[in-house]
């Protein structure tokens, strides 16, 4: 327990130095976008938040199939704590989105394939979220629940493949997206320890909100126990 909580001391310890470091690079280091301007430096926040959600939500996928096959409560801690992670990010990429697109475009919201996917992704995994408090049968819950994670995980590959698949008002891909889109090399650099320092805060989140639903599960086998002897 002791090593245990010794190394949560140092996850957590680390990412915040990791976090600090990344908004100095974000804000001092990486060059100034051309033709957006500073307003660009939110692409270090927003598609690091994308890419963690998305694999928030593979871990929903992964834990509501394993769980299924399994009936191994574990694995539906791990989809609960994957999901709400994911919906904060989520929210993250659908709020710093309009913020960047209202001085590029002109406009807060566009209803274009890329926007409305991941909106409907958002309300898929909210609602996965809703469902689970209105149902108070643990066993019911989680199978409900797996349903939709897994059901839900569809829209995913739609939300990444909507920029390639249909024609958008959202700008091409970054990476393997043609030579237009390319970053410049600094621009790179910063990018990646960016989107490692959102994964290490991710692995964090995901530990503890693991740890916290053990607790609380234990907590109400206490309380049943008690319930039963009186």
């Amino acid at each position: 327990m002791k090593n245990r909580s010794f190394i949560w001391t140092v996850l957590s310890y680390s990412l915040l130095i990791a976090m600090l470091i990344d908004l100095y690079l974000v804000l001092l280091v990486a060059p100034t976008e051309r033709t957006m301007g500073d307003v660009q430096r939110i692409f270090y926040f927003h598609v690091p938040s994308a890419w963690v959600a998305f694999l928030a939500f593979f871990t929903v996928f992964f834990g509501s199939v394993a769980y299924i096959a399994t009936r191994n409560v574990r694995y539906d801690r791990q989809a609960i704590a994957s999901a709400e992670i994911g919906v904060a990010f989520c929210t993250i990429v659908l709020v710093t989105g309009p913020i960047w697109a209202r001085p590029v475009w002109g406009i807060w919201w566009t209803w274009d394939p890329r926007l409305t996917s991941t909106l409907v992704l958002w309300l898929i995994y909210a609602s996965y979220l809703l469902l689970r408090g209105f149902i108070e049968d643990p066993g019911r819950r989680a199978i409900l629940s797996a349903v939709v994670g897994i059901v839900g995980f569809v829209d995913v590959p739609i939300v990444y493949m909507s920029i390639r698949w249909w024609r958008t008002q959202h700008p091409s891909p970054v990476f393997a997206g043609g030579a237009e889109s390319g970053l410049d090399p600094d621009m790179k650099i910063v990018f990646f320890f960016s989107l490692a320092v959102f994964m290490l805060l991710y692995a964090v989140l995901q530990g503890l909100s693991i740890q916290i639903k053990r607790v609380e599960s234990d907590v109400v086998e206490l309380s049943r126990r008690a319930a039963e002897k009186e």
